[in-house]
């Protein structure tokens, strides 16, 4: 199979598809690959490495979309990669298509087969290629927020470990899976008193083995959110529902109940954000200022640590597309139900019922356009 790398394309997105040792790979197995040009400059690979690695360089885009069986990129197409798209072309990436309506209907009217990472699973239930950026965003989260809430920040002015005579800050995460948990390590590395707020009692009960007395651990409620909100320095937003928009926890409201400089974190925001007050921002603007409160709102916050999560999301996807390159994407989808829950758009239709109902859009079951 040919499969294409373009560049990304999205405001400061430093990752790729990609990395020369996965090129080496495929091509090892007899597949052709073609790299855009610089397309891994972000992460220290050069086009002489992709070449010393079997890759052929494309120079621009247009050339790997145009010869590409497969697409394989890291951020949802642009509105100038969906117009190369063609039909029946796989493209395989994140999509994060809940609160994008324009991106679902750009991608129907392609006829390709877009494979999302976000809602790849496995055999646990858990989201094997989503696991590697949430655990990369949950430790960013603190760096930020942390940074956010310095004055030169525009926030608080408040140290999280606080230091001997001043108490440290209170870091509030909400959502105790791959994202809190890693929030939460990194804040209680920096010795902040930290709360995490989830409803599942067996997260809870893990997220106690694991932090003992280091950090809070409590069922989420409304009021306990609405209490813990008034003295939280650091709010990091980390719930997810697989495929669908983020809920909105936090209301516009509720920020009058926080303390004039504190910092929320968005880490849904992919998602539409679980803040009402969350819009998308970007590594040149990442924050703005609601009531008093900072947001932190980057969707693609793991593209500043290009390097470091290239590697980790190519650890994850590159079995599944040799899989696809070996196979084809209909045989590899009949024979494994879990890269088929990734199936969100195929050839003219939408297979993603989440995304179906969150955008009020006809759906059918994935399994169908694969009989």
């Amino acid at each position: 199979m040919i499969i294409g790398v373009p560049k990304e394309i999205k405001n400061h997105e430093y990752r790729v598809g990609l990395t020369p040792e996965s090129v080496e790979e495929l091509v090892k197995d007899g597949h052709k690959v073609i790299i855009e040009t610089s397309a891994g400059i972000g992460i220290g690979a050069s086009d002489i490495a992709y070449k010393e690695a079997g890759a052929s360089i494309a120079k621009n885009a247009s050339e790997v979309f145009r010869d590409a069986k497969m697409i394989v990129k890291v951020k949802e197409p642009q509105a100038l990669e969906r117009k190369m798209l063609k039909q029946g072309q796989v493209l395989f990436t994140y999509l994060h298509l809940a609160p994008d309506r324009q991106q679902t209907i750009d991608l129907i009217e392609s006829k390709a087969v877009c494979i999302a990472y976000e809602t790849v699973t496995d055999r646990q239930g858990g989201l094997p290629l989503l696991r590697p950026m949430s655990q990369v965003a949950g430790r960013l989260a603190i760096q930020v927020g942390a940074a956010a809430l310095q004055k030169n920040g525009g926030g608080r002015g408040v140290l999280l470990g606080g230091v001997p005579g001043v108490a440290p800050a209170n870091v509030l995460i909400i959502g105790g899976g791959d994202v809190g948990f890693n929030a939460a390590q990194m804040a209680v590395g920096l010795q902040a008193n930290v709360t995490i707020l989830d409803r599942s009692n067996d997260v809870m009960k893990g997220l106690n083995r694991h932090f003992g007395v280091t950090a809070n651990v409590i069922r989420s409620t409304p009021a306990v959110l609405e209490e813990k909100l008034k003295t939280a320095d650091l709010v990091v937003g980390a719930v997810l529902i697989p495929g669908a928009e983020a809920p909105k926890l936090i209301t516009r409201k509720m920020l009058s109940l926080m303390m004039e400089g504190s910092v929320l974190v968005d880490v849904a925001i992919d998602q539409g954000g679980c803040f009402e007050t969350s819009k998308a921002t970007t590594h040149d603007a990442p924050t703005y200022t609601v009531d008093g409160v900072i947001h932190y709102c980057v969707a693609n916050m793991p593209g500043a640590v290009a390097r470091t999560s290239t590697y980790a999301l190519n650890a994850a996807t590159l079995s599944h597309v040799k899989d696809i390159a070996r196979k084809g994407w209909k045989e590899a989808l009949k024979n494994d139900p879990h890269l088929l829950n990734g199936l969100n758009v195929c050839q003219g239709n939408l297979t993603y019922a989440a995304v179906g109902k969150a955008l009020g859009l006809d759906y059918i079951e994935p399994i169908n356009c694969i009989n």
